[in-house]
């Protein structure tokens, strides 16, 4: 595949709606639910869904920005939002070329890409460390 070859995921053809929105926002009630009650996460793949133009932008649009904004360059940029409702977070990848290559709704206290991993903390108290003993 060349660099200038395009990927979609979410193709979306002709102007009916798939009636999707209200379901996936009912869903995402869901996974707030099993949150509070199990502690446990939902991811859903927002790319993987059968969405008619515009039905994104709506489900966006409803859940609306919160206070919390990051963003990564790990492996490419990536952006975390925290929507409106607070354990309700729109995690969303990007190529080279800044398309979207993916975007998730993550109900979960913190998302797992924002949370340091123990490699990552392990080498930083090594190298912590090591400062620390060359600069008494």
């Amino acid at each position: 595949m060349s660099n200038s070859t395009s990927v979609q995921f979410n193709i979306q053809v002709g102007d009916d709606l798939t009636h999707n929105v209200k379901p996936l926002l009912n869903e995402i009630k869901h996974g707030l639910d099993n949150l509070i009650e199990t502690g446990r996460t939902t991811i859903i793949d927002l790319r993987s869904l059968p969405l008619a133009p515009g039905e994104e932008e709506k489900i966006l649009n409803t859940l609306g920005q919160g206070e919390v904004q990051a963003q990564l360059n790990a492996l490419g940029l990536s952006e975390v939002t925290e929507t409106q409702y607070a354990g309700v977070w729109i995690v969303t990848h990007y190529n080279d070329e800044q398309h979207i290559i993916s975007r998730f709704i993550e109900v979960t206290t913190m998302p797992e890409i924002l949370c340091s991993q123990t490699e990552d903390v392990m080498e930083a108290y090594s190298r912590l460390t090591l400062d620390l003993a060359d600069n008494p």
